[in-house]
C-alpha cells in the first residue's frame, strides 16, 4: 500500500533534468520551465561538490515550491537537507532500498534503467518510478544507441510504477512514446537548451495532455 505521507507521482509527468551549463541562470530557467507545465525537477549537476550542490538544490527548492516536485540526482543526503521530494537514482547508485532507509517513507525514490529486466528489479526493490531509455538519438550522451518507443512498451508490460521516456524527446514524438506505455517523458535540452523555457516546456505540456487524453480514449 501507498505510504499516505509520499508525494503523489504526477502523470503525466513532463521532468526537466538539469544542465547547468545550457542556461545562463538555472532558478531562473527552472522556474520559468514550471510555468511552462514542467511538473517534477530532477536536480543532476554530478560534478558539483555538496557545499554547491546544496546551495543550488535550495534554489531551486524555492523556485518549485508549491508548484513542482524537487528531486536530487543520487545525493539522498543533499535531497534532506534542502527539503526536496525524493533522490533519482543512476543505474549504478545506491540500491532502491538503501535510499529508502536513509529518506524515510515520506520521500519518492526513482531510477534510470535501460532494459526492461532493470525496470522490473527496480520496481521489486520498491522504486517509485522508472526513467527508460535513451529512446530517440539525444544530444546528452551522443555515443548511446537509440532503443526506440519499443522499449517503453516492454518495459510497460513488466511494470505497473510509473515509466518516463527519455532521450531526444520533442513535442513531435511525445505522442509515440505515450502510445507506447509512457506516463511521462524526461527531457533536458529541449527545455535549457532551447533559450526560451517556458514556452519550450508549454509545448510539451500541451503534447503530453494531448497525448495523455488519446491514450485514454483507447482504454
Amino acid at each position: 500500500m501507498r505510504d499516505l505521507g509520499r508525494p503523489f507521482f504526477p502523470v503525466p509527468c513532463l521532468m526537466l533534468v538539469t544542465d547547468r551549463r545550457l542556461c545562463s541562470d538555472l532558478p531562473w530557467a527552472v522556474a520559468q520551465a514550471v510555468a511552462g507545465g514542467a511538473n517534477l525537477v530532477q536536480l543532476r549537476e554530478k560534478d558539483l561538490p555538496a557545499r554547491e550542490l546544496l546551495a543550488l538544490a535550495q534554489a531551486l527548492r524555492r523556485a518549485t515550491a508549491g508548484r513542482a516536485l524537487l528531486l536530487v540526482n543520487d545525493r539522498a543526503d543533499v535531497a534532506l537537507a534542502a527539503g526536496a521530494d525524493g533522490v533519482h537514482l543512476p543505474q549504478e547508485g545506491l540500491p532502491v532500498a538503501a535510499a529508502r532507509r536513509l529518506l524515510g517513507q515520506d520521500r519518492l525514490v526513482g531510477r534510470s534503467v535501460h532494459s526492461p529486466d532493470e525496470a522490473a528489479r527496480a520496481e521489486a526493490e520498491g522504486a517509485d518510478y522508472v526513467v527508460v531509455g535513451p529512446v530517440y538519438p539525444t544530444r546528452s550522451h551522443p555515443d548511446a544507441v537509440p532503443a526506440g518507443p519499443g522499449l517503453i512498451a516492454r518495459v510497460r508490460e513488466l511494470v505497473r510504477i510509473p515509466v518516463l521516456a527519455i532521450g531526444g524527446i520533442t513535442p513531435g514524438t511525445v505522442s509515440e512514446v505515450m502510445a507506447a506505455g509512457a506516463s511521462g517523458v524526461a527531457v533536458i535540452s529541449a527545455i535549457l537548451g532551447s533559450g526560451e523555457p517556458q514556452a519550450s516546456a508549454a509545448a510539451l505540456r500541451s503534447a503530453l495532455d494531448v497525448a495523455w487524453a488519446e491514450v485514454g480514449r483507447r482504454t
